[in-house]
């Protein structure tokens, strides 16, 4: 297999200069991850074009073996595979542009590279079937996070988003003193949804955050969402900070006033960086995914936890930082309760697909992951 290095720059880019054919060779001896991401999600087919685009195993978040395995189960499904490669982020709305009308002339992009999820809230009608993979490595790939039924799951999050959007008050607890609730406002804050399709599926529709109040315990770092790049991106909280919510709106942080200042001080300096108004809530949501999983230490390897973790059910982050999804600033929340109507959906950390309308017929249908359900991945780099 040649393996395409022609990078994609962030100037007059020309996708037919850049981007490599691979030639067929001997493949790989398991595919069962890439090929459940390309049949089953991306929902590629014999003749069409794939893209794959990564970025440099030199930047440290994605390995290289992922995306050739993707490129040998195309192959297998008889896609015409090409690949390229990207920076590892984009710096504004110009690279944005540049990017997207790059991707012109394939039927399918898939990006192992976090140049897709700076694109993912950019709808655009140049942009083909685009998928971001959140699989970091050809273990995590073929692991049950690659390889659980992407279609149940795709079923389990329609009847999540289902469920928060019928649900008349909803409330999110943590054992480190959360207590925030409401009825989300989803006439006057549409919350928006990904443009880009998700591999695997990690978490459902953000909720919005007009029409709920409370406090909300930041324990360990703040961390960026994976949107701009700024710095510091991560400000670490050796002591926890309670944010004070009324509908969108931080009112002010409460806890030692020396972690407080430095909490409002990170705030202050990411909205002057990037123009954008600091003390908005955008919106939330929990992982859904029982095969999501982070071996290393998060404190360790900040950046990767932070791309990928997010999508286990013991963790709920928050948009925040910037009026738009997905603010630039993250909360998250370990080992949240979610009641919806008095239902604890979430259960310190555990998601009961059982609990909300639907839920046991779909577990019933897809008894493999039923069966991880109720034996999902803890370990997720966190105490």
């Amino acid at each position: 297999m040649r393996d395409d290095r022609n990078s994609m720059s962030n100037t007059s880019l020309n996708t037919q200069d850049k981007v490599s054919a691979i030639p067929a060779q001997q493949e790989p001896a398991d595919i069962s991850g890439a090929i459940s991401l390309l049949r089953d999600c991306v929902g590629g087919t014999r003749g069409e074009r794939l893209l794959i685009v990564r970025e440099p195993e030199s930047a440290g978040y994605y390995d290289d073996q992922a995306p050739k395995l993707t490129a040998a189960a195309g192959r297998t499904l008889g896609m015409k595979v090409y690949t390229t490669e990207s920076d590892s982020f984009l710096n504004n709305r110009e690279e944005k542009a540049i990017l997207i009308d790059s991707l012109r002339g394939f039927d399918h992009i898939v990006f192992f590279s976090r140049v897709g999820d700076q694109i993912r809230f950019t709808a655009s009608d140049k942009m083909p079937s685009s998928t971001m993979c959140y699989t970091l490595n050809a273990n995590s790939l073929n692991s049950n996070f690659g390889t659980a039924c992407h279609h149940g799951m795709s079923e389990i999050k329609a009847a999540i988003d289902v469920a928060f959007e019928q649900a008349e008050n909803i409330r999110v607890t943590c054992p480190r003193g959360t207590d925030y609730s409401g009825k989300p406002d989803w006439n006057n804050q549409q919350a928006v949804e990904v443009s880009l399709k998700r591999f695997p599926l990690l978490v459902p529709r953000p909720v919005p955050a007009r029409g709920f109040s409370g406090k909300v315990a930041l324990s360990r770092f703040l961390i960026g969402t994976g949107n701009k790049v700024y710095h510091p991106y991560h400000l670490p909280l050796p002591n926890d900070v309670l944010a004070c919510v009324e509908n969108n709106h931080i009112t002010h942080f409460e806890g030692d006033s020396a972690d407080v200042k430095r909490t409002e001080d990170h705030y202050r300096n990411v909205s002057e960086q990037l123009e954008i108004e600091p003390w908005y809530v955008d919106s939330w949501h929990s992982g859904i995914h029982p095969g999501c999983h982070f071996e290393a230490d998060a404190h360790d390897d900040i950046l990767r936890w932070s791309g990928t973790a997010f999508g286990n059910p013991r963790i709920l982050h928050f948009h925040t930082c910037g009026q738009y999804a997905p603010g630039e600033i993250s909360w998250n929340i370990l080992d949240p309760t979610v009641y919806l109507d008095g239902v604890a959906v979430w259960e310190a950390g555990n998601l009961h697909v059982e609990r909300i309308a639907g839920g046991s017929e779909i577990l019933a249908r897809h008894s493999k992951l039923a069966t991880l359900f109720a034996n999902p991945e803890n370990q997720i780099g966190l105490t």
